[in-house]
């Protein structure tokens, strides 16, 4: 069904399903995992834990961005912005199935909170489709590029063992920098300092709750 043709009560069961799919379906990779660069060394318990938290926030990264990409998708009326974000939201499926994996590989667990955090960033994408969709580009480079960054600090904070986290988180980096530059390209409004801050302050939030949690 063409989403330009869904009524209010369509677009809302559409969210469930993909909420459903997001939140308790086994998620599948288009693309295989990314494979270290070096050979990985054996991790002690506390390296472990650790990887496993920071994977558990990348993790819930990945579960927001489902719901964001799906909100916005489902939310603007043009045809070729819609496949734009059908697309990155493809390839954040995939970063969604790796970091799924290990998490299970390093016997950890993810956040108990996934459904709060996918309905809020549903709520949020909602909100930045329906001021425009310049508007909906640029938060959409702005939540990339604190990924990016957030990204970044965990390269440094992975345990210089865990390889196998590091290609996975590598080449995430490398795809949500490449979400960013389409959405600039496609014509994003940069976002008022305020809005920026207020979702900086947001994302410390979530990501040091699900450290834990």
């Amino acid at each position: 069904m063409d989403p330009l043709s869904l009524t209010p009560v369509d677009r809302f069961l559409a969210g469930l399903d993909q909420a459903r799919r997001a939140l308790s379906s086994p998620p599948r990779a288009v693309r295989p995992k990314p494979l270290p660069a070096l050979d990985a060394t054996p991790l002690d318990d506390a390296q472990r834990r650790e990887a496993g938290a920071l994977m558990r926030v990348n993790h819930v990264g990945e579960v927001c961005a489902q719901a964001l990409y799906s909100a916005q998708a489902l939310a603007t009326a043009d045809p070729a912005l819609r496949r734009q974000f059908e697309r990155a939201a493809g390839e954040e499926s995939d970063h969604l199935a790796w970091t799924a994996e290990r998490l299970a590989e390093l016997g950890a667990r993810p956040s108990l909170l996934n459904p709060l955090w996918y309905a809020g960033a549903f709520g949020i994408g909602l909100l930045a489709a329906r001021a425009g969709d310049a508007t909906s580009l640029g938060f959409l480079i702005e939540t990339e590029r604190q990924v990016e960054r957030h990204l970044e600090g965990h390269l440094e904070r992975l345990p210089a063992g865990d390889q196998e986290s590091r290609a996975i988180v590598a080449q995430m980096k490398d795809d949500e920098a490449a979400h960013a530059v389409a959405a600039e390209q496609a014509g994003a409004a940069r976002l008022p300092a305020p809005i920026r801050w207020a979702m900086r302050a947001a994302a410390k939030v979530m990501t040091t709750t699900a450290h834990y949690v």
